[in-house]
């Protein structure tokens, strides 16, 4: 999603550019320390999401809300919890009261991605979190074209890059949708994803998977009932 920062103060700025840098699924386009530049910026570019310091200079968070466009959701970022109840009232997704815990930024994160898969018609339990090292990966699962084990790690091979993640097939395999099968010892399938198939091969875009004779029945069974 592309993000944008508005806070006059520059330290605000870098804690919550440290913070989304733990979230792929957001991309820091811009900062701005003012408001009326953030605002020509939204009326040129546009953004998905943007993170609002209520109380700066020349124009208020909460003004500036109100002229961006309706599809562009808002963070207000605030040292003062007087101002939660008129953030609400311009339909703001969530106010994050300074100073700003990783912890509490994760809830808001995972509240936004719950509604942008709302949003485009998917369930909100669809939505994953995976650990990749020190990084954590919120993940639309209908994203996931396959994963490939190696020993005690799983790769997410999703449509347009992939991750590590330190897992087993079996504790990856249960926070997945039941549209996800076993297709070999080594790999678990998203079958929504499968182009073709014979009795020993799935045909996905841009890979081929072999299919393991212990897992060759359930997993066929699967494709034939999707």
């Amino acid at each position: 999603m592309k993000t944008i920062i508005v806070d006059d103060e520059p330290r605000a700025i870098e804690l919550l550019r440290n913070y989304l840098s733990h979230f792929s699924d957001f991309k820091l386009c811009a900062t701005f320390r003012n408001g009326l530049k953030a605002l020509e910026y939204l009326s040129k570019e546009g953004a998905d999401l943007v993170f609002l310091d209520i109380n700066m200079p020349h124009i208020s968070g909460i003004s500036l809300a109100r002229m961006i466009p309706k599809d562009t959701l808002v963070v207000f970022t605030t040292a003062y919890s007087e101002y939660a109840v008129e953030s609400y009232e311009v339909s703001a997704i969530d106010y994050l009261l300074k100073p700003i815990s990783m912890e509490r930024f994760s809830k808001t994160m995972g509240k936004i991605l719950e509604s942008a898969s709302l949003a485009s018609g998917g369930a909100a339990d669809e939505v994953i979190l995976v650990k990749s090292g020190h990084e954590k990966h919120r993940i639309r699962t209908d994203e996931i074209q396959y994963l490939e084990k190696d020993g005690n790690y799983v790769t997410y091979y999703l449509s347009h890059r992939k991750i590590l993640a330190r897992a087993t097939a079996e504790e990856t395999l249960h926070l997945l949708p039941d549209y996800f099968s076993r297709a070999h010892k080594s790999f678990i399938v998203n079958t929504r994803k499968v182009l073709s198939w014979d009795k020993d091969e799935l045909q996905l875009e841009g890979a081929r998977i072999p299919i393991g004779a212990s897992y060759r029945r359930a997993l066929l069974e699967k494709l034939k009932v999707g």
